[in-house]
């Protein structure tokens, strides 16, 4: 990567109320001594706020649990230089007193968190690349992963599902890697879509090395490359999975495109899954090593099966508008509360019955059926006949 870039503007919504020059210096900090997740640095902040909490570990007055997590750094104070750097390589620092911090999608690692689930405290602050605002980046946004090693199969599945999807809209998150996470990007881009690539490492370690052109276009043109690391901090496999976590918390729902049995792409659905998040996959081959773990998703109920951008639109809900088919299929029924659901299923269709069959039959108290009858004769989907009332079907 570049050690020339002209620094980005400074979107709107990159610095609140809070966002004080100390705040922004004692979070630089914080990332610089404390390996992610920190877990007990997370609460520690939470419990003191960055400012203090930052100097109660630079002097080691502090618990011995949030020791533990910065011990081994806690005197590389780099702040100031991480600061400068960053805004030289066209970097910025958010954090959660900055207006466009993703508060919301990152309070499902807070939750996750105070129930004891490990390795998912949320981060201390993200460094950012590009001109938009990430809250407004990842707002009902779909994380698209999978195997590095891509078939054609999974590069074009995963290529079309995020060109769909940006499309219409639909933010597309992934992890920057080749195959898969690659295709996910370059589909988005190709609708002019927005897509958001989280790193394992600092934004400055030209990583992947062949994909550098790719994480500058998505900054250049709507997109966002983010990571937890401050500059210089190289890639570890410790920090893939690591990373894994915000691509499941930044997300709605995750679609899994191709993964091994074991892979990244299963760590970070397993991780979708813990955060409550929505989890699909796409089958392949039965013969390809690549589908394997997307089958084993589907199989053991950890993932629905997808295999259009409408479904992954359908199982995720609230993304867009439902399609103009699922529209025309609304039931008749489907305004109906529970008593009178019961109550129109006891109904046949060609002998009436009385209200007291009815309610026999749908175990619903007999003066409720007799109020219930001539609503649903309202709503056309009952009627009175000689031997009492009779289902209709409703033009």
């Amino acid at each position: 990567m570049s050690t020339t870039r002209a620094p980005a503007p400074e979107p709107p919504g990159t610095a609140g109320p809070s966002g004080s020059a100390a705040v922004r210096l004692a979070r630089a900090y914080l990332l610089r001594v404390a390996e992610p997740p920190a877990p007990a640095v997370v609460e520690f902040v939470a419990q003191h706020g960055p400012v203090a909490a930052a100097e109660a570990i630079r002097t080691g007055e502090c618990p011995s649990r949030v020791r533990d997590e910065t011990e081994a750094r806690r005197k590389h104070d780099r702040a100031q230089r991480d600061l400068d750097e960053g805004e030289r390589l066209g970097m910025r620092l958010l954090t959660p007193e900055d207006d466009a911090w993703p508060g919301w999608p990152l309070l499902s690692l807070e939750l996750a968190a105070a129930r004891g689930v490990p390795g998912v405290a949320p981060p201390l602050a993200l460094w950012v690349r590009g001109r938009t605002r990430l809250d407004e980046a990842t707002e009902q946004a779909v994380a698209i992963v999978g195997s590095r090693a891509a078939s054609d199969y999974g590069d074009h599945v995963a290529g079309e599902l995020a060109y769909s999807l940006a499309g219409r809209g639909v933010p597309i998150i992934s992890g920057a890697a080749y195959g898969v996470d690659g295709a996910a990007h370059r589909g988005a881009l190709a609708a002019r879509g927005t897509t958001v690539a989280l790193l394992g490492c600092g934004l400055d370690a030209g990583y992947p090395a062949g994909h550098l052109v790719l994480l500058d276009k998505i900054a250049e043109h709507g997109g966002l490359v983010v990571s937890e690391y401050p500059p210089g901090t190289p890639p570890a496999r410790h920090r893939f999975l690591v990373r894994n976590r915000l691509i499941a918390a930044l997300s709605e729902g995750t679609v899994v495109v191709e993964a091994g049995r074991r892979s990244g792409a299963r760590n970070t659905a397993t991780t979708a899954r813990t955060l409550g998040k929505v989890v699909m996959a796409v089958p392949g081959s039965i013969a390809s090593a690549m589908s394997v773990g997307c089958h084993e998703l589907i199989r053991d109920a950890g993932a629905t099966l997808v295999a259009s951008v409408e479904d992954v639109i359908e199982t995720v809900g609230r993304l867009g508008t439902p399609p103009p088919e699922k529209v025309r299929a609304k039931r008749p029924t489907d305004g109906l509360g529970p008593d009178a659901l019961r109550v129109h299923e006891a109904l046949h269709r060609r002998e009436g019955k009385s209200p007291e069959q009815i309610a026999a039959e749908s175990g619903v108290p007999v003066a409720r059926v007799r109020a219930l009858l001539p609503a649903l004769e309202l709503d056309e989907l009952a009627e009175r006949c000689d031997s009492g009332w009779r289902g209709r079907t409703r033009r």
